[in-house]
């Protein structure tokens, strides 16, 4: 079995790039700073579930996407989270929050209809994004 992404994460998301262990995909919501890392495992539900190697290679993919996270935004918190209640394959949230953004303090899930990027802004940002993670 090869990995395959969720038929939802691909159609609300835009491909960043593929690092070791996950898959580095951006929320098209301009409004938070928002990534996602879905583990490139076939049938992976749970986190806890990866072999410790995995968890291990998770954890420092995790770090990374969240020092791009720092430097790119300066956000007053970072919110990393998996959730799977709507798409059960493994996918953990990493968004940038402010205390100025539209749902703080609130989660960021359906406390608004999200903005999507336009294609421009889409690329400009996944292009940051994967240079600063292929750097690390």
């Amino acid at each position: 079995m090869s990995f395959v992404l969720d038929p939802k994460l691909e159609a609300d998301t835009h491909f960043v790039c593929d690092l070791t262990l996950c898959r580095v995909l951006l929320a098209n919501d301009e409004q938070f700073p928002w990534l996602i890392l879905v583990p490139k495992i076939p049938g992976a539900r749970e986190l806890y579930l990866l072999t410790q190697a995995q968890q291990h290679q998770f954890l420092n993919e995790s770090a990374m996407v969240c020092c791009v996270l720092e430097a790119l935004f300066t956000p007053d918190k970072l919110n990393v989270a998996a959730l799977g209640n709507v798409v059960s394959q493994l996918h953990i949230h990493h968004v940038a929050r402010f205390s100025s953004d539209v749902a703080w303090p609130h989660p960021v899930w359906g406390r608004q209809p999200s903005i999507q990027y336009t294609q421009a802004a889409a690329s400009e940002l996944t292009a940051k994004v994967k240079d600063l993670l292929l750097k690390e």
